[in-house]
């Protein structure tokens, strides 16, 4: 017998769209910096989704790596397209950046 498929409301397909397309917007931005900003030395987190090791400098492989930048989706999206600049969105908590080389700004915004 083959197996049911889940038929999706209007609503949850709507949420499962905004989803795969915050997604993709978060890949793409952080393509963007790692063709901007060439390097190893600093990861980039935007979790869930994707992570991308940045800027000229030190070559991290193993382990959790000196210098990190983590934020959010939103907060990602909103940096790498100017409506939030990096410092307000550093000031604000939403990004949290520690290790040498975490600063962003010279390379933002990306679009």
């Amino acid at each position: 017998m083959p197996a049911r498929l889940k038929v999706l409301t209007p609503d949850a397909l709507a949420s499962a769209q905004a989803a795969a397309d915050t997604k993709a917007l978060v890949k793409h931005y952080l393509a963007v910096l790692e063709q901007r900003a060439p390097g190893k030395s600093v990861e980039v987190r935007v979790p869930p989704y994707a992570a991308v090791q940045v800027i000229p400098g030190v070559r991290h492989t193993r382990g959790t790596p000196p210098a990190v930048v983590e934020t959010d989706a939103d907060t990602w999206l909103s940096v790498a397209t100017g409506r939030t600049t990096w410092h307000e969105a550093l000031d604000s908590g939403r990004v949290v950046a520690s290790g040498e080389r975490t600063d962003l700004s010279p390379y933002l915004p990306l679009g």
